[in-house]
């Protein structure tokens, strides 16, 4: 993911952490914060319940790799947190990208984009 869709500061994770609203999957967790700025800003977290360091940087890749295919169709501004569940670390990509997609719909960011041939 290019360093200006990532969302790197500890503030803003807090910020979005307090003021966001928050989509459920038994994979990952989805939080979303509506902002003004120009761009989709994507934060990627993993905590002690998703495993051991190896378990934990394997879904954040998996998360990374996922939402990398997803950025193109995401056409509004807004700050996400990406949180792995502990049964992440055990699924495929395809698994990962099919949750985010279902997360992203929930949270009407998702615009699917449409051949005008």
């Amino acid at each position: 993911m290019q360093r200006k869709f990532r969302l790197t500061r500890s503030e803003d994770f807090k910020r979005v952490r307090r003021s966001g609203r928050s989509y459920a999957h038994p994979l990952v967790v989805l939080i979303v914060e509506k902002n003004d700025k120009a761009n989709l800003r994507v934060g990627v977290a993993a905590g002690h319940a998703a495993g051991g360091a190896v378990q934990r940087n394997r879904a954040k890749r998996l998360l990374r790799e996922a939402m990398r295919s997803l950025l193109p169709n995401l056409g509004s501004s807004a700050d996400l947190i990406l949180i792995a569940r502990s049964r992440l670390t055990s699924a495929t990509l395809d698994e990962t990208r099919q949750a985010l997609l279902n997360l992203l719909q929930r949270a009407q960011l998702y615009t699917p984009q449409t051949d005008d041939d």
